[in-house]
């Protein structure tokens, strides 16, 4: 499935200076913020353009409209004006970071698009004065036997302190093109920089894969990611890591290997550990799509749906997963994904496995992790010695005296 993510206002080669200064603009009231939005604007989605530029509690609202009727955005369910400088409509307010906040624009008391959510970034995102910063390789391609010629994008990421002649921990991202932007999106690469800088994490090499384009120019995003096969983790181990390891040699063991994605990306992730835990012990999964996209019962292909029950039943993996989502993630004809990741996470509380489930209030999109990753990070790969090649993943002791996850229903009432 694919997810929207919100969007900064600031193009890829912005810095925070940059930001800094549209910010402060927006904060004085200065007629140069008319010179300053149109080439913050760049990066915007949507028919509405519009987005968010987000600095510490500061969360500059910004829309490309010049309707003649008043505009507004709500935020957090507060309706608020919003100032006209230029084609440009604009607040700036002040919120709490590390949290989500969900925002919608009106023109004319009319809604442009649904309500969206905002993260505001944690301490670790942002980059640091004197903090070594990885080296990330121009765009590869992959073409693969597996898929019948499929061709995929992918990059490296190798932090400070990877030796190129020494195996380095490993891990795996999907819906890798969306990861790349230091200043953007979830900011990946500044948070490991922080967190190897700080040893809480280990310098890795992680790989940022984007889904393949057949031959005959199709997407296979969703084959890829949603069908619960072995086929993508063999793609992995089989034609990508060792294309990588013309660069970078890599630790073998699953104990020093994670992958990760969000929605179609994550089941993804999951579904590689589930067939190889001993090559990738460690799962990253956000808004996850554990739904019935790619359940073919006439051809005997199940689907995401069958995990929370694949996990009840079926053997146990020596596996470790960080796990989350939001009450207003996705309702459709697929599944709800909101009551297959609690059932995710009450599966794997039932067989003790080491996880951690965090569930918020925001929709399909990227604020949840965005605000988690330090943390997901951190949690996912506590305790690593890169002196062991395997670990027996417990869950915390903490974690067996908590309930299982029960719903209430909020948004009408319950009979």
């Amino acid at each position: 499935m694919r997810y929207p993510v919100f969007v900064l206002l600031c193009s890829a080669a912005a810095v925070l200076r940059g930001q800094d200064e549209v910010i402060q603009a927006a904060r004085e009231g200065s007629p140069s913020l008319a010179t300053l939005l149109p080439s913050s604007i760049a990066a915007l989605n949507g028919p509405a353009k519009a987005g968010v530029l987000t600095n510490g509690q500061d969360f500059l609202f910004a829309l490309n409209n010049d309707a003649a009727a008043d505009a507004a955005v709500s935020v957090d369910g507060m309706l608020r004006p919003l100032a006209k400088t230029g084609n440009y409509w604009y607040r700036l307010e002040k919120l709490n970071a590390g949290m989500t906040h969900k925002y919608q624009f009106f023109v004319g008391g009319k809604a442009l698009a649904p309500a969206n959510d905002i993260g505001g970034y944690n301490p670790d995102s942002f980059a640091r004065p004197g903090v070594p910063q990885g080296k990330l390789s121009e765009k590869m391609v992959i073409t693969s036997k597996l898929y019948n010629g499929m061709k995929a994008d992918y990059w490296i990421y190798a932090s400070a302190g990877v030796d190129p002649a020494k195996p380095a921990p490993l891990m795996v991202w999907q819906d890798g093109a969306g990861m790349i932007n230091r200043n953007g999106g979830q900011r990946l690469l500044t948070v490991t920089d922080n967190l190897v800088a700080e040893k809480l994490i280990p310098p890795m090499v992680q790989v940022l894969i984007s889904p393949g384009i057949s031959t005959d120019n199709k997407p296979l995003r969703s084959v890829q990611y949603d069908t619960v096969t072995d086929t993508y983790a063999r793609f992995l181990m089989e034609e990508v890591l060792p294309e990588v390891e013309k660069h970078y040699k890599l630790r073998a063991d699953g104990y020093s290997r994670a992958i990760g994605g969000a929605s179609s990306g994550a089941i993804c992730a999951f579904n590689v550990a589930w067939f190889m835990p001993e090559k990738f012990a460690r799962v990253h999964s956000t808004i996850g799509s554990y739904t019935s996209i790619q359940w073919r019962p006439d051809e005997k292909l199940e689907g995401g749906n069958v995990y929370p029950f694949k996990v009840r039943k079926e053997p146990k993996r020596n596996i470790r997963v960080w796990l989350s989502d939001g009450a207003d993630d996705l309702e459709n004809n697929h599944g709800s994904w909101p009551l297959q990741n609690i059932q995710m996470a009450n599966s794997l509380k039932m067989r003790e496995y080491d996880y951690h489930f965090r569930f918020g209030t925001a929709a399909h999109n990227g604020a949840q992790a965005t605000i988690d990753m330090p943390e997901s990070l951190v949690w996912l790969w506590r305790g690593y010695d890169a002196a062991k090649t395997s670990e027996t993943f417990t869950m915390d002791p903490s974690e067996k005296d908590k309930p299982y996850y029960r719903v209430r229903i909020s948004n009408r009432d319950a009979w």
